[in-house]
């Protein structure tokens, strides 16, 4: 399993690298070499850290993104998400190859620093929550049930609220300004799954109503 996994985050970066430095027309992008590299360890690290505490989680993360039985809604915000993802990192490729972002090097560690809760908030929700499959769906094979402590006792989607820190930190570090716009567009759609994904779990998961009342915030405390 552990294998697929190396396999699976090597080619994952190769993408990310193709998606940036084609795009941007160089590879003379430091920034950008730090951030794959750090994605690739952490990755890594993160899925061996899986293997041996949870493989039951880690199985299911390696499945398809498209599944027997997911619900079209599901597999079309899915879709939106890939497509405006693999967009993100080419219009920062852009950004650079026309230099239409100048930005100063403490905002880009900023930026890198916005990657620090994110990887945080990956871990808190992989420790609590063995039922954090990419693919919505009641796992009723797998026992499922609600999960209310950790991150989950703040917020109803960490994983979430995760990926907006990631999507407002890589741009801010890799230099390129214009990706925000992309990840406003991102951040909006993930609104979306979570309510969507709200549905799902109310309509199948006993006692998912009841959670949603006691932790009132999807993704961002005392806002939304």
């Amino acid at each position: 399993m552990f294998t697929k996994l190396f396999r699976r985050t090597l080619i994952s970066i190769a993408v990310m690298a193709l998606l940036l430095f084609v795009p941007a027309g160089t590879i003379d992008w430091p920034s950008a070499w730090i951030f794959l590299g750090s994605q690739l360890v952490l990755s890594l690290a993160g899925g061996a850290w899986l293997a041996e505490s949870n493989p039951e989680l880690l199985e299911e993360r390696l499945k398809p993104l498209f599944q027997p039985g997911q619900k079209r809604s599901d597999k079309i915000v899915l879709l939106l998400l890939i497509i405006l993802g693999v967009s993100l990192f080419v219009v920062m490729g852009l950004d650079i190859r026309f230099g239409g972002s100048h930005v100063p090097l403490f905002v880009q560690i900023f930026g890198a620093l916005l990657l620090v809760p994110m990887g945080m908030l990956s871990y808190l929700t992989f420790r609590e929550n063995r039922f954090a499959a990419p693919v919505v769906r009641v796992q009723k094979e797998r026992g499922h049930h609600v999960i209310a402590t950790g991150p989950y006792a703040y917020v109803r989607h960490p994983m979430y609220l995760g990926a907006i820190f990631f999507g407002l930190g890589v741009p801010l570090m890799l230099g390129a300004l214009f990706g925000l716009v992309v990840s406003a567009l991102l951040i909006v759609l993930l609104g979306v799954r979570a309510v969507l994904e709200e549905r799902t779990l109310t309509a199948g998961l006993p006692g998912y109503a009841a959670y949603a009342e006691r932790v009132r915030y999807r993704l961002v405390p005392r806002v939304w």
